[in-house]
């Protein structure tokens, strides 16, 4: 039996990472899972899977969440530091699927147990790549990633010599606006910059989708965590999504790892891992299919992209500050302060303060310094955000 911990258990990965544990019962247990708001779900999780403990990060959900598992056995728990202790609990896996920086703490409570840490949430190498790839090795942690074009490009290297690799090919959708006018992007609304055309995900990051931010993102964790050049990170549209990424290597070829659109591929190859099982996903018709294109991606259109590339080439605190940023931006985006368009300009002048004041030039930073970088660039953002004149 795999001792499994999901933290985020009620977002889109959580939920079909429960999904893939109750079809398996004889091959996992549960022990901790964590939630926000939605407490009826999380208990509901929690009564299903047998978890030892439930944990909501928000104190006032504390007492409906109690009320539901009452009589049930499961203790329950709520705050920050909760889940952090959650994470922290004897586990042979744990699952990061909270979004946003808030999973990094979590995270590195999870690797300094020596479990796996099934990382989904991105940011967490976005931010603190170096201290995180540190903790890994002095606890005997693994990290497998989740991303679906992370993991593809996990399972491409398998077997194979890490410094015959020239290049890593992320493909991506291009998002609700990929057809867009270019014009018309100023006016798109967070309600059709949340739909997106191939995968069901949240609405954070399905609009980072739109905005190329979530990519960006990618292209810098994969950086850190396949140990790669900044230029050999690239990134193409791949409107169909049917190849994930690409790995190339020095005699010229290139592997794909190829499957439908749907991120139980890569949650069920990490709770499964070193193994490979069976999984409930549609298989591949290429007859059917017929077609893939690709195309490169329009800096105009995504500015996201040029930023990231930035932000590798200036490493120290540039990932935590960047990640806030577009956090903070995103916020004002989903509250009708700015515009779509406005999310890269917000980051962007918050990178352009942080790095005239040298704030973001420091060598090996450890949690304290990521963590007061990513407090800087949220309060900038929401400056920003709030008054100084953008570019429509």
């Amino acid at each position: 039996m795999k001792r499994v911990t999901i933290l985020g258990a009620t977002g889109s990965i959580g939920c079909q990472t429960v999904e893939l544990i109750e079809a398996a019962p004889d091959r996992f247990e549960t022990v901790a899972l964590t939630g926000g708001r939605n407490v009826a779900l999380l208990a509901d999780q929690a009564r299903r899977l047998g978890a030892k403990i439930a944990v909501t990060c928000h104190d006032d959900c504390r007492a409906e969440l109690a009320e539901r598992l009452a009589g049930s056995g499961i203790a329950t728990a709520s705050g920050d530091a909760a889940i952090a202790e959650a994470a922290a609990m004897p586990a042979d896996l744990v699952m990061s699927a909270i979004v946003g920086a808030a999973g990094l703490v979590p995270g590195l409570a999870g690797i300094r147990q020596g479990a796996t840490l099934a990382l989904a949430n991105k940011e967490t190498m976005v931010a603190a790549g170096p201290l995180v790839l540190a903790e890994a090795r002095a606890h005997g942690a693994t990290l497998l990633p989740v991303d679906s074009e992370h993991s593809a490009v996990f399972q491409a290297l398998v077997g194979e010599d890490r410094g015959a690799v020239e290049r890593v090919i992320l493909t991506a959708s291009g998002g609700a606006f990929r057809d867009w006018p270019l014009e018309r992007l100023a006016q798109a609304t967070p309600e059709e910059a949340a739909t997106h055309p191939n995968w069901a995900m949240g609405q954070r990051i399905t609009i980072d989708s739109a905005s190329m931010f979530n990519k960006a993102l990618e292209v810098i964790e994969a950086k850190e965590l396949f140990d790669l050049a900044p230029d050999q990170v690239e990134v193409v549209i791949h409107p169909e999504s049917l190849i994930h990424a690409l790995v190339g290597f020095n005699d010229g070829a290139l592997m794909a790892h190829m499957g439908a659109p749907d991120m139980r591929h890569a949650i069920g190859y990490a709770l499964n891992w070193p193994e490979r099982r069976a999984l409930p996903v549609a298989r591949l018709d290429l007859a059917a299919q017929g077609a893939m294109t690709f195309r490169a991606p329009d800096d105009a259109r995504y500015p996201a992209l040029r930023l990231a590339r930035r932000v590798m080439e200036e490493g120290g605190l540039a990932g935590a500050a960047f990640n806030a940023a577009k956090e903070a931006a995103l916020d004002a985006f989903l509250d009708r302060r700015i515009g779509f368009m406005q999310m890269a300009q917000v980051v962007e002048r918050v990178l352009d303060m942080m790095s005239r004041e040298g704030a973001l030039r420091v060598d090996s930073p450890g949690l304290d310094a990521v963590l007061e970088a990513d407090a800087q660039a949220r309060a900038r953002a929401a400056s920003i955000a709030r008054t100084d004149h953008l570019t429509a």
